[in-house]
Formats: C-alpha cells, sequence, structure tokens
C-alpha cells in the first residue's frame, strides 16, 4: 500500500470529501506510475479518480464497527512518534 494513503474508516469526525478524493488520487497515481498525466491521459486518470473516490465514499458510509471512533490527533500523534523513532 502507498505510505500516503490513509485509513479514513472509524474516525470522529467522518472523513471529509477532500480527504477521499486525495487517498483516492494517490491510488491512481501508484496504479498509473504517473503524478501527471499525459494530455491523451487526462480525462480518463481524472475519470478513475472521481469513479474510485465515489466507491469509497459509498465503502466509508456503508460499514459498520462496534469500536469507538478514533481521534485524528491521538492518531496523528501516534504516527509522529512512530516517525521520530524511525528516523532518529
Amino acid at each position: 500500500m502507498c505510505r500516503n494513503i490513509k485509513p479514513l474508516f472509524n474516525f470522529e469526525p467522518p472523513a471529509t470529501h477532500d480527504e477521499i478524493s486525495d487517498a483516492a488520487l494517490q491510488f491512481v497515481r501508484k496504479l498509473s506510475g504517473t503524478t501527471k498525466p499525459s494530455k491523451k491521459n487526462e480525462a480518463a486518470f481524472h475519470a478513475a479518480v472521481l469513479d474510485i473516490a465515489a466507491v469509497v465514499h459509498d465503502l466509508l458510509h456503508s460499514m459498520e464497527t462496534q469500536q469507538h471512533p478514533r481521534n485524528r490527533e491521538d492518531e496523528a500523534s501516534k504516527a509522529k512518534t512512530r516517525s521520530a523513532l524511525r528516523f532518529a
């Protein structure tokens, strides 16, 4: 999995449209092997991002869990700690 794609499920507040779109963009970039498509492939690239974002939105809103929602600030703090340990 691409390191830039973060889990979006079970957070309070829920994932925003921008977060879902950013994850979809990263996914399409990873699969296509390019960060900026050629003019010829631009329409297909952007259509894929929109399609994947729509599917992810549906997925996140249809999933259920018994666990309490995670806190974004706590998760960010844990990630910074892990990063500091890894790159120290």
